[in-house]
């Protein structure tokens, strides 16, 4: 077997929001949890988040969490399934008080609640008008809420690997997963962390495109190390693009501004979302606006000397708000944008924000896969929360503010029925397999002897310039043809990268290699499966198939990395409690 072992209780891949919370959980129930982050956790892409976690306080308008799940069901096009939407809006104000609890530094309200703002497609009395949701710290809630997260697993001495990057899943004969390998970054020493329990809480894969708001460790780890394990990925055909990422930076600029009271012109001055959002104007769920501002740029009515731009407007907020309460706007205006918007429009365009697709979970944050006729036959052992799971609350096109509460609610969910299923049979580790560690061993080995090969920046480029071209904010029937052909290029490509660095101490090329076999998974994926989808439902817009097709397509999705073929599954309509929400048209 060659590879040095340790053993947990539990192994969480990811220091982000889901992980920590996951983390958090355990740890309290004094079970022996390693966190393994290729970054110091408090530099997970979760502090990127802006806006807010969304719960139905009702701290300043009346609201209830069956307007929040009417709103999250519709938001996700009919495509989310409605027992896990139920139980995500129902657990959202426990989880929100759990961060309060914690420390957690919201803004306040003057009689000392939890400040809320208006999101795009929340809404009151099922749709009739906005209803402030987001429970916010400023403009950094995500900063805040990580740092909480962060000191509270010091405090319940959670074990953090930090600078670790987890490479394969072990999985027995059976099928169960009973760890992963791992490579230390300072050291270029690999090992195997065995573990009764495997959490997935890896984040998105965001870095598969060109113009993205996620940071560059974003790429998708545990979607290509599911994949390469046998495990199938769900809905990766949907990419949210953010309405407003800085023109030419692509750094995120909240949907907050527009919930303080921005909005968007294009180059005639004219508010156009009236025109395509008549109710919701521009607090319209995301995919609506990042189409209607792609539709205005394509028309010709684009800002900007090249005319490629929407402008975001909110000097008129005034400067003490805009201090107040969107602080780090205004930094990254001035920083990314060379606008202060005290005085002038920020120049935005839509750019890839999140992946709503990745490795299918049920709302307990247990795996599932197809077996013997079971759609949803649970993976013994292996769990997964946060962006890089699909359990499916987002379907088709995520409402802002949910993903902080997805990673709160099923983080603490995964956590709890961990602790559950070691308490029924997790006494001891099980015997590792005798193949356990060949496959990293085997990549790492091909990486090491290659001695000439393409290079990983030149291939990665290709990918993230073929996602763009071909699985954007529209998407044309000839484009993603060739597109799934470019992509399985690119994936042939991928094993012949080499790389000149042989070094074993912080060796980023070897890392950035690594890291480029698990993006290509994710874009092989997205591209298959969205060029097999005959319809156009939230964030997949076909130009050839104008119209949502429920009595074809509302199915999820489920690419399997061998022979790259496609299996459906169906959603689920039955909520846990109350009726079903019936599909019907979606509009703001």
């Amino acid at each position: 077997m060659g590879l040095p072992v340790r053993l947990f209780d539990a192994v969480i891949v990811g220091g982000g929001g889901s992980g920590m919370r996951a983390a958090l959980e355990l740890a309290r129930a004094d079970l022996k949890v390693a966190v393994l982050s290729k970054v110091f956790p408090t530099r997970s892409h979760t502090v990127a988040a802006q806006g807010g976690v969304a719960a139905s306080l009702g701290n300043i308008d009346e609201d209830n969490w069956h307007w929040h799940m009417y709103d999250t069901v519709k938001g996700s096009d009919y495509l989310g399934d409605q027992d896990a939407i139920e139980f995500m809006c129902r657990k959202a104000n426990e989880v929100v008080y759990e961060l309060e609890h914690l420390g957690m530094p919201f803004d306040r309200l003057a009689g000392g609640k939890i400040y809320q703002r208006p999101f795009g497609g929340h809404m009151r009395d099922y749709g009739v008008s906005p209803v402030p949701r987001a429970c916010a710290a400023a403009d950094r809630t995500g900063h805040a809420l990580l740092h909480t997260l962060y000191q509270a697993n010091l405090k319940a001495r959670t074990q953090f690997f930090v600078e670790w990057m987890a490479l394969d899943l072990i999985r027995a004969q059976d099928g169960s997963v009973l760890g992963v390998t791992a490579l230390e970054m300072e050291t270029g020493e690999v090992m195997i962390l065995q573990a009764k329990a495997t959490v997935f809480a890896t984040g998105g894969a965001g870095r598969i495109f060109a113009a993205s708001t996620n940071a560059f460790i974003n790429t998708g780890d545990g979607l290509g190390m599911a994949a390469r394990a046998g495990i199938p990925l769900q809905d990766l055909e949907f990419w949210q693009f953010h309405p407003t990422g800085v023109a030419g930076a692509g750094v995120l600029i909240t949907e907050g501004v527009r919930g303080e009271g921005g909005y968007l012109l294009n180059k005639n001055g004219e508010r156009f979302m009236e025109r395509y959002a008549p109710n919701a104007k521009d607090l319209a769920s995301r995919d609506v606006v990042a189409r209607a501002m792609a539709t205005e740029i394509k028309e010709g009515r684009g800002a900007g000397k090249d005319g490629d731009c929407i402008l975001l407007k909110l000097d008129h907020l005034g400067e003490e708000t805009i201090s107040k309460r969107l602080p780090g706007i205004r930094e990254i205006a001035k920083k990314f944008a060379n606008v202060d918007p005290v005085k002038d429009p920020i120049p935005v365009v839509p750019t890839c924000h999140y992946q709503m697709g990745g490795i299918p979970t049920n709302y307990h944050g247990q795996v599932v896969v197809p077996k013997n006729g079971n759609p949803e036959s649970v993976v013994p052992g292996f769990y997964a929360a946060g962006e890089c799971s699909c359990v499916s609350v987002h379907g088709a096109n995520r409402l802002g503010c949910n993903s902080l509460l997805d990673l709160l609610v099923f983080g603490k969910s995964a956590g709890e029925k961990v602790i559950q299923d070691l308490k029924q049979d997790g006494k001891s580790h099980r015997a590792l397999p005798n193949d356990a560690g060949e496959l990293t061993l085997s990549r790492l080995a091909r990486l090491d002897g290659q001695k000439s090969g393409e290079r990983v920046a030149e291939v990665s480029a290709d990918m993230r310039r073929t996602m763009q071209q071909h699985c954007g904010v529209f998407r044309f029937p000839d484009l993603l043809t060739e597109g799934v052909r470019k992509i399985k290029d690119v994936a042939e490509r991928v094993s012949r990268t080499g790389i000149s660095d042989k070094s074993r101490t912080f060796n980023t090329a070897r890392v950035e290699a690594l890291e480029l076999d698990n993006l290509v998974e994710t874009a092989v994926a997205s591209l298959v499966s969205a060029e097999a989808r005959k319809e156009s439902r939230g964030s997949h817009d076909r130009a050839d198939f104008h119209q949502r097709d429920d009595a074809n397509w509302m199915k999820h999705t489920l690419w399997f990395k061998q022979g790259s073929r496609l299996e459906y599954k169906p959603v689920h309509t039955q909520p846990l409690s109350v009726e079903t929400f019936e599909p019907k048209a979606r509009v703001y």
